[in-house]
This record gives structure tokens, sequence and C-alpha cells, in this order.
């Protein structure tokens, strides 16, 4: 290609900055430098093309002087300012316009807590400064929960102006006219705080834009500089997500502005507007955008983006269609995605916690870079984790910087001799100039392995806890690849790994290695390909547009009306950018789904035809492994996809790689042609290594490892049994199959020697197998409780049926699944067999509540049980009393609805659908005032969602088991198992000592019954007792609780007080003996109601385990189980299909020693999503009135307690509504003279009578017009306001907890009152 001037490509991270510049009759030129460097240059992408205008211009630029562009034609950026400015919460100052009723929705989000075991719940804040609620109301009209909830144009009252047709083509009821004097003098006062920026976001404007518009167009008329309403960039139903988006981009958008502007001062005139100069932005979405049209909402992922697209059209064949595995690791963290010829993108997606509606790359995001620290605690090695993603930075960097940096993954690729001080660029220290310490990072590791060695059992050497901290890295980063492919029914091994950032190059044959794939291509620009993909990047313009309607090839004329009328104006404003109508390609989607379900697909259009249907059909079926034929297919948008293919681009085939592989002549170069020889750490022990330099090989050169290959910019590590092979714009890496099948047998588990790397590899890939099963789990049930309220958890259980590992689903299913599984055991005794599926719910069998259906696989190997792998889930419906099965006025277990102690759901491969029927439908019937399921279609659908997790279970476990023999697997499962004690042990005997060995508390139920507990600890070998003796007996009512629930609560709160990064499991309850009464309220009878028990005292269960601790003050101590539905069996016995409907409401959390409670969470036992504002007034004849944060109702101390919810539905039809909660009589207490919180309260209002307090557990029929008021409790507060001394102590403790560089690590007993803990931990 030729051209005049110089075109330059710039990938800002997080870590280094990579630039590649194309300059006339010259190779191209690359720079590497760090992204923060402020003792030498203020802005990085600036420095570098001053750098690059030296080389070209040959003379040397001042750094203090405007950059001359007159020889520069295009500058093109993927950039992480918006990343960084959303992660350090350094945005903009945004005032928010949001529905009234809902200014606190994109506080609570959907209530959920990202970590379950973190007391403190420490999560971002929300991004606006200010909220303002508007005054205006509108609704859809009509429901999609039942057929009789549809409404034909013809049932809409006519010539009434309040009902208007949306976007989407659904009716919509102005309730309440926009209230504009009102939001002009909202906007006067926001203007008059100095806020320039503001978001809008109004409930229903993905298909109502007019409130919305008006609001904008008042605003830009007062001054304001950016306006950002959630209809135009976001427009699609869920109002959180859309005002996160809207939200997101207020606040980005004016930084970004500022960056580009601080940016174009660094040059002359050509920069500016209409200059000589093209500038152009990496979006997220994997498509630039002028540098006028790149906005916040699109920014986020613009440095990642650029190395997707660099590897796609570099590695990809389109001849042979071999997917390929993008692993960009770079100096914070690594991204891996996947690409088979089209670029997979995600449209709702969780960045810095802010959950965002918008295009962007499947990009899945680890903590593991080349700057991930390196830690030891509690027997294992963990990178980039401690208690949280902690990584050196580019400022101080790993130990080799030179800038007092702690260990990091760098440190052990250098002591490991696989990067080579003298080869590495030499831009560290004060002058920029000097080499990698490698002085100082033997020194660390020196002193990290006395550290090690004193504890461990096993002595290590330098150079093996290096290579340890290696592995552990690269477990870590094959976890979301598994993730990526084999969760979406992809073999990893049929892959090519396409490897690039900093970093990647020294990892990616151990990554290959452990994938089981077999070529490893990196390109030449492997180091800065983020950055060389931005040169072969198009522009991309994308619009979206809401709908509606009934997917039908026969009547798509509306649709195909749309479609033409986007593609048009998407046309045209390419055409404005220069671009022809040769060079414009328009890609249409439908973004369909099955009636009923939640989960949509983003469809092409498929060349020559409009049956979108049958791919979508296609799609579903590969990824979900089922399709809904006797479902109709919804439109939920339309979505148009223009790309302007500019003649500016570098060219770049990915099939050009693939036919030299096969074609090229080979000359294998041995030792003797490297440019050194050095000493290399591999499995096993150190070789000598021969050290090539990239730019001395020719093409068809080929290079047997071990061996080391480096150029400018990257080393690549060739392991032992790959080959590096040198083509034209590649080195090809081809890895041997070195595996051999290892024996299944048991063989002798007690001859393995427990390793710390292994057991912490262990850790990641037993995790990863529960994990995986529940995104199978997620993806193939149908019911809103599973697929987006996530009331499931998955696990794996050892040949005792003890858990090894769960996955962080739902606390309260952690300890309780294992009795599960050992039940069963016990009652068929010697009876499972291969192919067997057991389901069970019963509480007598381990189970929690009637809902809660677990299903149990064994998992065989030379024909005996080797492990058990369980799914748990929330059934919609499953009979009873009432709609939900979640009733409040329950006695006795069958009004609660089926239960089933022992179940073989499918047996010698056969699902026995005939047979759960009759237990699910006809069973719970016979009883008096029962009906049975209300939606078994649902119910059979999720049970075999749940057989097809299970079964990836099993898939997961043959595998591991394959690859480390089956005796090597079984010890560390008994190995990890044995860490979780001791930590346990270890947090016991701190506690004992701090406290005292005998620790008691006692709460009461809000019908008297009191639940006591005395803990008597061991302080010698950390054992304990904990006795329950003294709890209230049994009650006639629903608030027994299974003893299964207590182990979940007891094993819940010792992991929430160790406090650190560990796996879960059996082991955590070895060194605890657990006393009962039997008849008690904690172990009732068999025929004792228990639906209370699992979501209410359960709760109250973890008050009082923490209370015994002094961990922290009380949280809301419920669940607030609100249900509402109609159908069933009436009082003639007649039954009549319906809906139901079920969730559970945040509350307060405590707050403890160093931090407030946070407002509007859930809390130890549970942590279901809520249904967003907007899907709920879709599906059901409900209006949410309000749903915001409940003032002052967290009790008050030196940190205060979270205030609870207010929740308020009116219903527009009659339904059964019924509410099950506790905390109505008694307060959530405070500790250390905090303040207790505020009980909850329930009210009904009758329409046109005045509230009435409705109880904490009640039900009743309500009409239209009718309304539900749900107050939640608020958390207890923790220490007596104004205490300076604890003020300050609080004040050390968080520093200290914050990991600086060289600081001692100490861990809190949960933050609680015992003090903080001295951790056997270090950083380095």
């Amino acid at each position: 290609m030729t051209f005049n001037k110089t075109r330059v490509f710039i990938d800002r991270g997080g870590t280094f900055t990579d630039c590649i510049a194309f300059a006339p009759n010259r190779d191209p030129i690359v720079i590497k430098l760090l992204s923060e460097d402020p003792a030498n240059y203020a802005d990085a992408p600036t420095e570098a093309i001053r750098r690059i205008l030296q080389i070209t211009l040959g003379k040397d630029i001042p750094r203090e002087q405007p950059l001359d562009t007159t020889s520069i034609e295009l500058i093109r950026m993927g950039t992480t300012v918006a990343t960084n400015a959303l992660l350090e919460r350094k945005g903009e100052s945004v005032a928010l316009f949001v529905t009234k009723g809902f200014k606190d929705i994109l506080h609570i989000q959907n209530q959920a807590r990202p970590k379950i075991f973190d007391l403190e719940i420490a999560m971002p804040g929300v991004l606006y400064e200010t909220v303002v609620e508007v005054d205006e109301r509108v609704s859809l009209v009509g429901y999609t929960a039942h057929p009789k909830g549809k409404v034909e144009d013809a049932d809409i009252p006519k010539d009434d102006p309040s009902y208007v047709k949306g976007i989407t083509g659904e009716w919509v009821h102005i309730r309440k006219k926009l209230d504009m004097d009102g939001v002009k003098e909202s906007l006067e006062t926001v203007f008059n705080q100095g806020i320039r920026s503001i978001a809008i976001c109004l409930m229903h404007s993905f298909t109502f834009t007019a409130h919305e518009l008006q609001i904008a167009q008042l605003a830009a008329s007062m001054g304001f500089t950016n306006i950002s309403t959630s209809s135009q960039l976001s427009p699609t139903i869920k109002l959180v997500p859309r005002g996160n988006s809207a939200v997101t981009d207020a606040y980005l958008t004016p930084s970004i502005r500022r960056y580009i502007q601080g940016f174009k001062s660094g040059f002359d005139a050509g920069l500016t507007e209409g200059g000589r100069v093209q500038v152009q932005f990496m979006k997220s979405d994997g498509g630039l955008a002028d540098v006028r049209e790149f906005n916040g909402l699109g920014a986020i992922l613009s440095g990642p983006a650029g190395g997707v697209v660099g590897y796609a059209l570099t590695s990809f064949d389109p001849e042979n269609g071999t997917a390929v595995i993008g692993f960009d690791m770079g100096g914070t963290s690594t991204d891996v995605s996947r690409y088979a010829g089209r670029y997979d993108h995600v449209f709702e997606t969780t960045t810095a916690g802010i959950t965002i509606q918008a295009p962007q790359l499947d990009i899945s995001t680890v903590a593991a870079g080349g700057g991930s620290r390196l830690f030891f605690r509690n027997g294992m090695f963990a990178v980039g984790y401690l208690i949280s993603p902690e990584s050196a930075g580019a400022n101080p960097g790993p130990t080799c910087y030179k800038k007092g940096g702690p260990l990091a993954i760098t440190d052990a690729n250098l002591l490991l001799g696989r990067l080579i001080p003298s080869y590495f660029p030499k831009i560290f220290g004060k002058t920029e100039k000097e080499a990698l310490d490698a002085t100082a990072t033997k020194r660390a590791f020196e002193l990290l392995s006395k550290e090690i060695n004193r504890k461990g059992s096993k002595k290590m050497s330098l150079d093996e806890i290096a290579y340890g901290f290696v592995e552990v890295a690269n477990e870590a980063m094959c976890r979301p690849i598994r993730q990526l492919t084999q969760a979406k029914g992809h073999d990893t091994s049929k892959h090519i790994l396409a490897c690039f950032g900093g970093a990647g190059g020294q990892h990616a044959c151990a990554i290959a290695k452990s994938l089981g794939i077999k070529t490893i291509l990196i390109h030449r620009h492997s180091a800065i390909l983020s950055a060389y993909g931005l040169s072969l990047a198009d522009i991309v313009h994308e619009v979206q547009e809401p709908c509606q309607e009934t997917f039908d090839l026969k009547r798509l004329n509306n649709i195909s009306d749309r479609i033409e009328s986007m593609s048009k104006d998407s046309t045209e404003l390419l055409k404005k950018q220069g671009f022809t109508h040769e060079n414009i390609v328009i890609e249409p989607y439908l973004n369909l789904r099955y009636q009923g379900t939640d989960t949509s697909m983003m469809t092409l259009k498929p060349h020559g035809s409009s049956d979108f249907a049958s791919v979508f059909i296609q799609n579903h079926k590969t990824e979900f492994g089922f399709i809904l034929p006797d479902r109709p297919i919804i439109i939920d948008d339309i979505r148009i996809r223009a790309i302007g293919k500019g003649s500016s681009n570098q060219s770049a085939s990915g099939t050009q790689v693939h036919k030299e592989i096969a074609t090229m002549t080979r000359t294998r170069i041995d030792a003797s042609k490297a440019k050194s020889i050095e000493s290399t750490y591999w499995a096993g022990g150190r070789q000598d290594t021969p050290v090539f330099m990239l730019s001395d090989l020719q093409t068809g050169h080929e290079i047997a490892g071990p061996a080391l290959i480096i150029d400018a910019t990257a080393t690549l590590v060739v392991e032992p049994n790959c080959t590096a092979l040198i083509t034209t714009e590649h080195v090809v890496i081809l890895v041997e199959n070195t595996s051999s099948k290892k024996s299944t047998s048991a063989g002798d588990s007690s001859s393995v020697e427990k390793d710390p790397i292994m057991l912490s590899v262990f850790g990641h890939r037993f995790m990863s197998i529960a994990e995986q099963m529940g995104r199978t789990l997620q993806k193939t049930a149908i019911s809103t409780n599973i697929k987006e309220r996530l009331d499931f958890s998955c696990a794996l259980f050892g040949p005792d049926g003890g858990l090894v590992a769960n996955a962080p689903h739902i606390p309260v299913h952690l300890g309780s699944m294992q009795e599960a599984v050992r039940w069963q055991m016990k009652h068929l005794d010697g009876k499972i067999k291969d192919g067997d599926v057991l389901m069970t719910n019963h509480p007598a069998a381990g189970g929690s509540h009637l809902p809660d259906i677990t299903i149990i696989t064994p998992v065989f190997s030379g024909g005996q049980i080797v492990f058990f792998v369980a799914s748990r889930g929330h059934h919609a419906d499953i009979g009873g009393i009432q709609p939900g099965s979640m009733p409040p006025n329950s006695c006795e277990l069958y009004q609660e609805g089926a239960a089933v102690k022992s179940f073989h759901l499918v047996k010698g491969g056969v699902f026995d659908e005939e047979g759960v029927t009759n237990i699910l439908v006809h069973e719970p019937a016979r009883y008096e005032g029962c009906s049975g399921s209300r939606c078994l279609s649902d119910n059979l659908s999720d049970l075999k969602a749940q057989v097809a997790a299970n079964q990836r279970g099993i898939l997961l476990v043959q595998g591991l088991i394959e690859e480390y023999g089956l005796h090597v697997v079984q010890a560390y499962m008994h190995f990890i198992r044995e860490n979780a004690e001791v930590a346990v042990r270890n947090m016991l005997i701190e506690a004992s000592k701090k406290a005292s060995p005998i620790l008691e508390a006692e709460e009461y139920m809000d019908d008297g019954s009191a639940i006591k507990l005395s803990i008597k600890i061991n302080s010698k070998d950390g054992s304990a007792v904990f006795d329950f003796t003294g709890t209230g007996r049994e009650v006639y009512a629903n608030t027994n609780a299974p003893k299964s629930v207590t182990y979940s609560a007891i094993i819940y709160c010792l992991r929430c007080l160790i406090n650190l990064d560990m796996p879960l499991n059996q082991g955590a309850l070895q060194p605890i003996t657990i006393i009962i009464p039997d008849g008690s309220l904690l172990n009732p009878s068999e025929t004792a109601a228990v639906v209370g028990g699992n979501v209410l005292t359960s709760q109250r269960l973890c008050d009082v385990i923490l209370k015994a601790f002094g961990a922290c003050a009380a949280s809301q101590g419920c669940c607030n189980n609100f249900t509402f539905g109609s159908g069933g069996k009436d009082k003639d016995g007649n039954v009549h299909g319906g809906f139901g409907y079920y969730e559970t409401i945040a509350g307060g959390s405590g707050a403890g020693p160093t931090w407030n409670g946070r407002s509007g969470v859930h809390t130890h036992m549970t942590n279901t999503r809520i249904t967003d504002p907007e899907i709920l007034e879709r599906r059901y004849p409900v209006l949410l009135r309000q749903f915001g944060l409940r003032p002052n109702s967290g009790g008050d101390g030196l940190f205060r307690g979270g205030d609870g919810v207010v929740r308020e539905l009116e219903f527009l039809e009659p339904l059964n509504v019924s509410m099950l909660s506790e905390r109505r009589v008694f307060r959530p207490y405070g500790l250390a003279g905090g303040e207790a919180g505020s009980t909850g309260l329930n009210l009904l209002q009758r329409k046109g009578q005045p509230a009435v307090n409705f109880g904490g557990k009640n039900a009743t029929l309500v009409n239209a017009g009718d309304v539900i008021t749900i107050m939640t409790p608020g958390g207890g507060g923790y220490g007596e306001k104004g205490d300076v001394k604890a003020t300050t102590r609080a004040s050390k403790r968080k520093s200290g907890s914050a990991g600086s560089a060289g600081a001692s690590k100490v861990s809190r007993l949960g933050g609680g009152s015992l003090g903080a803990m001295e951790e056997t931990q270090r950083d380095f």
C-alpha cells in the first residue's frame, strides 16, 4: 500500500501505551512506553507521536513544543481513559432525572451483592451527584404472563389521548403527564449547583420517548452542555441498565471530550475541527468512530477492542473456519475472546460495578497480567487476588521496575530466566533508560521463600516458587477461556490460540497445553496487536430500535420497512464521512427470543433471505442444546450495523498464514545459531536455553523448544515439546500432545504429596466445574426464578457426599446440599447406578424448602462412584395451597406442595416424565385445599436443565481425572478440604484468644421463639461445639428450619469470618460439632411446614452466629418473600390455568467496626436478583409505584446500618397475594453501642380505603386498584456515635488492609470486635 504521510495507531493500556506508525518508504515504527510517567511526560500518546516524528523527521522535538502535523495523515487510538475514569470514579458531576418513585433505583440495581461472603458488602457508589424525581408516569397496556393479558387495538378506548402506541407497537397509557414547570425548576436548581451534564431515564422510555425528549430540549435551551437520554442511547427495555447507560455516558463523555481537547492541545491546528489530520477512536463494539462521534458509552472497551480486531483479521482463515481464541495478556489483566468469522457482541455488560446496555465485543477479563501481584496465604499460592483484584500497575510496577513495587508475575518470569534484562526495553528507573532489576526480584523472592518454607511441609527452591506462581496464573487465565468455549458448547481443543499483549508470549505454550490446543499464532506485532488492530479496523455506525412483535415470515412488511429506513439513515451518515455506496456494508439484525423466556439472541439476516427465525432456531440449539417449537418467537429489537470499509486501512488476511504453514519449506535452526544461551527454568529444572532474535530469523525457519525468541517489544517462550515456525507475518508454535491418559483407578491417594502450587490449581479447577454447571443451568432453564433471578446453586461432592466446591450462588444451599447427597447415599445404599439421576426436595432428606428441588448425579469411574454433582433450583410452583408455593400461613408440609424424598428422575438414561408429572401435579392435589403445580411445563424444562448442568459437571470431572489420574484428583479433594479445615481452626483459635473460648448469643423470632447458641472453642486445636440447646420448640407454622439449613448458616458464617479468598467445602465444618435438640425449631418433625425456615429462620440464624462472634450488627434478618399469581384449583375442585410470580426483596445490611452497612441489598443467606421494573410491568398486571430506599431505617452509630427499601405495587386485576417476612416485631440489633435498625412493615390498602397493617405473614385476594406497600428492615448500627478513638482504630485498620507495597497484611475476623487477626500472609 502506498501513502504520502504518516499514519499512527495507538493503544493506551493500563500499564503500557503501544504505538505503531506507518511512514512512507520505511519499515513500521514501533514505540512502547509507560502509560503513566508523570515525571517525564504528561500524556503517553502525545509522547509516542513525538518520538515517531523525531524518527521520521530526523530531528529532536522538545516535549513542551506543540507537534507539527504537516506530515501526519491519520491518527487512530484505543484508550482506557473511559475505563479508568469509571474505575477510579473521576468522571463528570451528573444529575439524574428519573421517574418519580425510582430515585434510588440505580443504587439498588438488581439488589444482589457482588461477593457473597463479604460482610462489608463493598460496592461502587452511584455515578451521579444528585437525582431529580420527575413527576410523570406511563405504563404498558396488557401483560404477557397469560393469554388473557393480550390487548388488541379494539380494546383501547377511542379518542382518549392518554393512550398512544409506542415504538415497539405496544399500547402505552399516559397516567401522569410530564410536569414541565416542575422540570424547569429542577433544571434551574441543578444548573445553579454548577452541574452541566445530565442523564434522563424515565419508565418505559424505550417505547415512549416523548417525555425524555421534552426534558432534553428544555435542558439544551438552558445551557446544559451534555445531555444523555436513555431512549436515544440505549432504546431497550430494562430501566436499570438503560438508566446506568445514560448516567455512564453523562459521566464519561465530558471527560473524554476534555481528554481529546487536551490531546489536541499538544499539536498544531491540524488536529482542530476541520483540520488536515483524521482522528478516529476505537469503540467497544470493534468499530471506529470519528473523534466528533466518540462518546463515553461506546468507549469502555475501546482499548481491548483493537486487539480483537487485530487477531481476528490476521489469524482466522475463512476457508477452513477454525475458530480462534484471542488471548491478550497485558500488564494489569488478561482479556480473552473468541472469533469464528464474525465478531461476537454482548448487549448487557457490567464494568466497575455498573451494568449498562450497549453493543460491546464479548471479552472476558481476568485479574491476571504481568503486573498481577503474588500472594501466599493459607498454604496456597494466589495471583492477583487476596480479597480483591490487585495489580502493581505501571507505577510503581513489579519489583523489577525499580520503583519499590511488589512481586508480580513479571518478576516470576524474570527469575525463571524467561525474561532477559539485556533484551528487555530499557525504560525503567529515574532516567527511563535502565534495565529490569533482577537482583531486587531475587531478594524479594528469597524473603517470600522463607515464609513459604516455614509454613509448608515441602521445601521449595526459588525457581520452584516462581514457577508455581506462573502455573497458578496460567490456570486462572484458562478459566475464562473454558467458560467462553465449553460453556457455550464448543470444544476448546478445536481452536487456534492467537496470543498477544506484552506478556502473552511468555504464557502461550502453557495455556495451549492446558487447554489441549495444538496451534498458537503470534503475530509479529503481537506485543502491540491492539495498536496494530486499529490499522485494520473499519468505521462502524450502530443504530437500534425496540420492537415487540411476533416473528411471522409471511407478515414482515412492517419490520422490513423499519430495517430499510434504518439502513438508509445509516448509509447516509457514512456517506457524509466520505464513504461511497460500494464501500458500505449493512448488517441487519433482529433480537429474537422465545415467548415466555428472557434469553434473546441477536440474529443476523441470512444472505438472500428474510428467514431470521431459522437462523435463530439453529443458534439456540447450538448454544443451549434445545428449542421450543411450540412457542412463538418474539422480536425485541431491530439493529443495524453499518460498516464503512476504509481505503486507508492496512491489509491483513488470516488465510495467508495457514496457506504458508501448509506449503512452506522448513529449515531447522539449532542452538549454534542462537544470539546467546541462557539458563532458564522449565518443569523439572533449569536448562541451557538458546535465545534467538526474531529479526535474525527468516521465513521457514523452525526452532525446537525450549527456546526464547525475542523482538523489540516481546519475549516468546517456546516450551519443551513445542516447535516455533517463522512465517511472513507470524510466529507459529505447534504444540505436541504430550499428555498420556492417566490411570482412572482409585490408586493410592495417600501416596500423593501435597503441593501448594497444585493445591491452588485444583482449587481453580474444582471451582470452574461448579461455575460451568451454573452457566449451563442458567442458559438451559426456562423459568424466571432460575434464568433471571439466579435462584440456584451447583456444586461438586466427593464419594462420601461431602462438599468439594460450590460456585458462589445462593448461600442457604451451601451446607444443605451435601446433606441431601448423603441422605440419598444412605437411603439407596449401593443401589445407585451409572446413568441414574436422583430428585429430592424433602426437608427430612437434606432439603431446604420444597420449591428448592435438588438433582443429584453420580460420577462413575472404574465401576465405582468417585464424585457426585448436584444442582438445586427454586421452582416457580410445585403445588400447595398458594400460587408460587410460598404460603405464609402453611402449618403442615403437604400445604407447601410436592414433597419428594427420593425419586429416580432418570434411570437407565430415560427421563421419567410420567413419574415426575404424577409427583408434581397429581400427588399435591390429593390434599384438601391444595393444587398440583400450576406451571408443569416450566418445571419439566427446568428439571431437564438441571440434568444437563449435572451432565456438564460429569464431563468436566471425567476430563480432570483423565488429565491427572483419579488418585491425584481425589488426593487434592482431601487436601482442599484440609486447607479449609486449617483455616477454620486458626480462625477459631484466634477468636478464643481475642474474645473468649465460650461465645453466646440469643435472638427471638417474631412469634417469640428463641434461637439460642453457645459456642465452646477448644483453644488448643481450634475445634468448636455449636450448641443450640435452649432454642424454641417446633412451631405449628412454617418457620421451622430443617437441620441442613443450620449447617448452611454455620458454614456461611465461618467463611465470612475467615474473610479470605479460599475454596469453601466440607472441610470448613470438620472442626465443628453441632448440637440441635430434636423437636426444636431447627430440627423439626418430618411433617412440619418449613417454607419460612429456609428464607426467614436461616437469616435469623446468621444474626445469632455473627452476634456470638461480635462480627457485625444484625442485617435485615429476612428475605421479604412476596408472591402473587392466579390459577390453580378453585373451591369446587376445578383446575384453572394461571401464573405465579415470586420475589425476595432487599433490605439493610449491618454495620461493622470499620464500615457502614449497605442500603437496599440482599444479605447473608440469599443473593437473588429482582426483576427489572419495566420487565415486571410488561409481564404482570401490576404497577410498581415506588421502589426506593427507606430513609433512616438503618440503626445509628459510629457506623450506620444500611437502610431498608420501600416497594409499593398497585394491582390491575384480581390476584392472590401473599407475604412471608420476619423482623416485623423485633428490631435488628446494633453492636458495641450502635442502635438497632427499624423493623419492617407491610401495608395493604384496598381501593378507596385507608391502609392497614398486613402483618408479617399473610395472604389475601386483591382487586384492581388495591395496593401493597412493603417496607423492609434496616441494618443495625455499630459503635457509639462520636467515638473518636474507635474511628481512629477503624481508619488504621482500613488502611492496613489495602495492600500497599511492602505492608504487613491483616485479616479481620469478619471485621469484628475481636480485632484484626494477624494472617499468615505478607506482600512481596
